[in-house]
């Protein structure tokens, strides 16, 4: 008998654990996405699109569907998501794994100054114009409108909508993984001295803090948020390794 796994995602993580299980006959996966990107990659595995309505709607998801293991694979810095999961998953006494990839940590060349939010980062670039490139989401693009002395370089997944209301301000579209010479080709292309950037970890984004490492370029890094206490894997492989013993205890229960 399968059993129904609910896989929250949006990060690389969660399109590698679902394609892990996607071949598999025991479990019956679905990855859930937020519904914010207009191109999804395509998946391995049935895709769900779109909020579910809080704790309570995701706690009814979960027993409509009859979910056996929910598994919280978004963004670090999803914090409303991920403390709803946990909070669905007690109420319906439904297991829980949070999929959080660790951090990045300062190596000798890293010139790093985190800040706690897009506000803070804003305050810290001060009044001199300079040449910034923002590597945000479309939510923390917006206070920078308060220093309109800068330059700025905006990459994102999706358009940015409304533009920044700066005098100048150029959008790039990509999406990971960004090569460490690619990045520091752009760097050095729009003379950027300085980056801002979240704490996102992984490889897919990288390029940009060691392209900045290697240009001797300062990186406002974004404060990671402390996720809420949840059951952790660094990896899909921790991940599905504790998947396959919540499974096998499940089976034993008679569940």
């Amino acid at each position: 008998m399968s059993r129904h796994i609910l896989i929250l995602g949006g990060t690389t993580e969660a399109r590698q654990l679902a394609e892990c299980l996607a071949g598999r006959h025991d479990v019956a996966a679905t990855l859930s996405l937020a519904g914010r990107t207009t191109a999804p990659l395509a998946q391995p595995v049935p895709v769900r699109s779109g909020g579910f309505g809080g704790i309570d709607g995701l706690a009814r998801h979960l027993r409509e569907h009859q979910i056996r293991v929910l598994i919280d694979a978004t963004h670090p810095y999803a914090q409303k998501i991920s403390a709803h999961a946990v909070a669905a998953a007690a109420l319906t006494d439904t297991p829980m794994l949070a999929l959080r990839r660790p951090p990045w940590r300062p190596i000798p060349g890293d010139r790093w100054v985190e800040v706690q939010s897009a506000e803070d980062a804003v305050s810290h670039l001060g009044t001199e114009p300079q040449n910034v490139f923002l590597a945000l989401g479309r939510q923390e693009i917006a206070p920078f409108s308060r220093a309109p002395q800068h330059r700025y370089l905006i990459r994102s997944v999706e358009p940015i909508d409304p533009p920044l209301a700066v005098p100048y301000a150029r959008y790039l579209r990509g999406r990971g993984p960004f090569s460490e010479h690619d990045d520091r080709a752009l760097l050095l292309a729009h003379a950027v001295n300085i980056v801002v950037a979240k704490n996102s970890g992984g490889t897919a984004t990288y390029g940009k803090i060691a392209a900045a490492r290697s240009l001797g370029i300062p990186v406002l890094l974004l404060r990671r948020p402390h996720g809420p206490p949840a059951q952790c894997a660094a990896t899909v492989g921790e991940a599905i390794a504790w998947l396959d013993h919540a499974l096998a205890a499940a089976r034993d229960r008679g569940v």
